[in-house]
């Protein structure tokens, strides 16, 4: 009778989907890294493709089945982001490009005239897309965490940045041409 009646336990099969992205994490973020290194030359941009990688892995539902898919996944997602990178400097640079060059020295009353414009313009646009741009622009909040705090998918976001910018340069000529009547 020294038997024990209690019955073992049946080991678990299954992992939380924590569990899950803590092991695709360690298995896939070292070479994550140098590829986002490789891909954007800077250290800072590299953890931060690798850290946005993985956030959106957290964010899915569920990711693909096997470690290969999961791990061609998480490829895909670190060059699709670095892509997203390369174009929105490539706006901007192009951008940059079509501004006057800026003179050394700033006339204090042509810095508020600027400003002052700037801020009519701004308050032109729908509020949304207006949050949306000084977040953005003027505050640098990336469009991954303005799509968190304002409740929008992040092609949403950069949906309105495109259409905002396009609003503010022209409501900016437009203010332009009539200051220069």
């Amino acid at each position: 009778m020294g038997e024990s009646l209690t019955m073992p336990l049946p080991a678990r099969t299954t992992e939380t989907s924590e569990e899950m992205l803590a092991g695709l994490f360690n298995r896939h973020q070292e070479r994550l890294y140098r590829l986002a290194l490789r891909m954007s030359g800077n250290v800072e941009s590299a953890r931060d493709l690798v850290q946005e990688t993985f956030l959106r892995a957290a964010r899915r539902r569920s990711l693909p089945g096997g470690e290969p898919g999961r791990e061609a996944w998480l490829v895909r997602v670190l060059v699709n982001l670095c892509r997203d990178r390369w174009r929105r400097r490539r706006v901007r640079r192009h951008h940059e490009d079509a501004l006057p060059a800026r003179s050394s020295a700033i006339d204090p009353e042509s810095a508020a005239v600027a400003r002052a414009t700037v801020r009519a313009a701004l308050a032109r646009l729908r509020p949304r897309r207006r949050a949306v741009l000084v977040l953005h622009e003027l505050e640098g909040v990336p469009a991954a965490r303005i799509a968190g705090l304002l409740g929008l998918r992040a092609a949403t976001v950069r949906w309105h940045l495109s259409v905002g910018r396009k609003e503010l340069s022209k409501l900016l000529l437009t203010e332009s041409e009539e200051l220069g009547r």
